[in-house]
């Protein structure tokens, strides 16, 4: 852990946009255009946790379906 993750006490929220990616942001700021909560707040380090297990396919959406709509041609 480097030193700026031990004192960094702000509390943060999963956000994700719509192609399910996720993304953290400090609570008490409003949503970047695009990103919406997931209901999960917590330090840095718990919602870095959550979007690690969360986010198991890096791939876009929109890429994801592309792929499956070709193997089912």
């Amino acid at each position: 852990m480097n030193r700026d993750d031990k004192e960094d006490t702000k509390i943060y929220k999963v956000v994700i946009n719509h192609e399910e990616q996720y993304s953290i942001w400090p609570a008490d700021m409003q949503n970047a255009f695009g990103w919406k909560d997931v209901g999960i707040r917590g330090l840095k380090k718990e919602c870095l946790t959550y979007i690690q297990e969360a986010w198991t396919d890096m791939r876009p959406l929109s890429l994801r379906k592309k792929m499956q709509a070709e193997t089912n041609m």
